[in-house]
């Protein structure tokens, strides 16, 4: 049996909970497995890293997109295998890779499925495998705190998302691999490395998690009109055809606000800044999949 780690959020629940998860490990054969439990995301990295320098194969990550995007961003580059056990809010990487939500069949994906090499894209440094925004975005899940999130899931981003759709846009200038690409006001924008983004909306039906490619979007909508005619083209699959969303691909972004503004990787808020220095990174992670259906 490969070498297994688990690093879990222990706020987080799923199924059974984590005695659950060590029952079906160990009628798995794995009765040992080098085990990490933190009550905050941002505590994830330490022991991620620490099970890869160990030589862990397989790390199952036990929590949403925020504890992922964080073992991810510490094992990239490594030989360790990132098995999700979607335990959080929104479980946007799960979806996208259609990783079951049964916690048994989640285990089995992580020792018995397909291992596949994605790109990862970063933001100043920083990894994410699912999307990268400021503006709109970062404000509905940075106002959604964990409390709001415990009382009602997924729920939360709509209550915040509504407060947000007359935030004040800011003015921002967009190069895409070296050119010029948008320069005006913006009220969201958008960088995705997979078609879903939050309520399962395909924001981006091009996007490939191995294309070696970013997507990214500019959203201008100034009101809840506006706002409602953009979701409106998302719904329908088609928003570019949004007369205020533009949408490109790309490898390499570089954004200046004229102010300081929030953003946010795979659901976790960052500090406000000024600038963002988006790359791709091709084949930087191994994530475990189900197996391909031929």
């Amino acid at each position: 049996m490969a070498d297994v780690a688990v690093v879990a959020h222990s706020r987080k629940s799923l199924g059974g909970g984590l005695p659950e998860l060590r029952r079906i490990l160990a009628l798995e054969g794995v009765t040992d497995p080098l085990w990490y439990e933190v009550k905050k995301s941002r505590r994830a990295p330490k022991y991620a890293r620490r099970a890869a320098a160990k030589g862990a194969d397989v790390m199952f990550v036990w929590g949403g997109d925020g504890t992922v995007q964080r073992c991810i961003d510490a094992v990239a580059d490594t030989d360790t295998a990132v098995a999700i056990l979607p335990a959080g809010t929104a479980n946007l990487l799960a979806a996208n890779l259609n990783v079951p939500h049964d916690l048994a069949e989640a285990v089995r994906v992580g020792l018995h499925g397909d291992r596949r090499r994605l790109d990862t894209g970063s933001v100043n440094g920083e990894r994410f495998t699912v999307m990268a925004g400021a503006g709109f975005d970062a404000r509905m899940i940075s106002d959604a705190d964990r409390g709001a999130k415990d009382r009602l899931g997924r729920a939360a981003y709509v209550v915040t998302g509504i407060r947000n759709l007359r935030a004040r846009r800011v003015r921002a200038t967009i190069k895409v691999d070296g050119k010029r690409f948008f320069e005006g006001k913006v009220s969201c924008v958008l960088t995705a490395n997979v078609g879903k983004i939050l309520g399962g909306v395909e924001a981006f039906p091009q996007a490939q998690p191995d294309d070696g490619r970013l997507e990214l979007g500019v959203v201008t909508a100034r009101n809840p009109v506006e706002w409602a005619r953009t979701f409106g083209r998302l719904a329908l699959g088609h928003p570019e055809q949004s007369p205020f969303a533009k949408i490109t691909q790309g490898t390499k972004f570089r954004i200046r606000f004229d102010e300081k503004i929030r953003f946010e990787l795979d659901g976790g808020a960052r500090p406000a800044s000024k600038k963002l220095r988006i790359n791709v990174h091709p084949g930087s992670v191994t994530v475990c999949v189900p197996p391909r259906q031929d």
